[in-house]
């Protein structure tokens, strides 16, 4: 009988975090979380090291160089971390006879479509971000055929830092502010990736591949912002700016809306509403405030 140990990589990120919210739910299942501290990814010799003495069963890797725009000036790291590090995890996987999933991103297509994107579609980043994802879902292939390769997009949660979190503050400390409205996308709370992962893991299936995760529902960023301020009853005022009015160093898609057939039909997952999931951690959010407050 196995042990059903599952290692979590990144453990302090947000998927990270919202795993550790999960593990009462799933008794049957020994976590063991690290964070980059205990198991800096990109070191050989500490993952072999914990692999040696935990052998895990499962191995859901959440470490992740995620600073987009830093990732311009900083492509090495990035690549080491988001590349070849995970090429490293996936072989080690193998070796171990540990089932490998891993998280990347819709920032690995160009981001010039018009519908829903399918997992088989072209890839072409616009960034290094981008970049360095790829490169890791391609070595984890390669090194690893029975690889689980999640793409998401527009990650958000309650903990962490976030485009939800950073709404808030913003809104709560300015009278108007500006969001870019021609990129389109779909959000996804961390809490329902999360949820999603171990929906794979308890299936008793691994058909090995790329599925796409996110929540329903195609936005912009604006929107995203809009329902926000909604949703804390703010009078701050948002302005809609172009992707040229809002310069950053990391180039982003227009478009990257994921198609999650797959995904749905092959481990019969279900898809949350974007404005669903955002009012559940809005809620926790403003739980929390309160309570701080008391």
């Amino acid at each position: 009988m196995t042990s059903n140990k599952i290692l979590v990589t990144g453990s302090n990120g947000q998927l990270g975090s919202e795993l550790k919210d999960l593990t009462s739910s799933y008794p049957q299942y020994q976590f063991l979380f690290f964070d980059r501290e205990q198991l800096p990814v990109n070191s050989a010799s500490a993952v072999e090291k914990i692999f040696q003495k935990h052998r895990p069963d499962y191995l859901i890797n959440c470490a992740a160089y995620t600073a987009v725009d830093k990732a311009e000036s900083e492509k090495e790291l990035a690549n080491e971390i988001n590349g070849t590090a995970v090429g490293y995890l996936a072989l080690i996987s193998r070796q171990y006879q540990t089932k490998f999933i891993h998280v990347s991103t819709d920032y690995v297509f160009k981001g010039d479509h018009s519908m829903p994107i399918k997992e088989t579609d072209d890839v072409n980043p616009v960034n290094a971000y981008g970049a360095s994802k790829l490169l890791g879902e391609q070595l984890a292939i390669q090194n690893n055929a029975e690889s689980i390769i999640i793409r998401t997009s527009w990650v958000y949660s309650f903990y962490g830092k976030n485009f939800v979190k950073t709404m808030i503050r913003l809104m709560n400390e300015k009278k108007s502010i500006g969001v870019v409205d021609d990129q389109y996308g779909s959000p996804t709370y961390a809490a329902d990736l999360a949820e999603a992962i171990m929906k794979i893991i308890s299936s008793g299936k691994w058909p090995g591949g790329i599925y796409n995760f996110s929540n329903e529902g195609t936005i912009n960023w604006f929107d995203f912002a809009d329902e926000i301020r909604r949703l804390i009853n703010s009078s701050c005022i948002i302005h809609p700016l172009t992707t040229e009015q809002y310069p950053t160093p990391a180039r982003r898609p227009h478009y990257s809306v994921l198609d999650k057939t797959k995904i749905r039909q092959t481990f019969s997952i279900q898809l949350k509403d974007w404005k669903e999931s955002l009012r559940a951690c809005i809620n926790k959010l403003q739980a929390a405030t309160n309570k701080q407050q008391v």
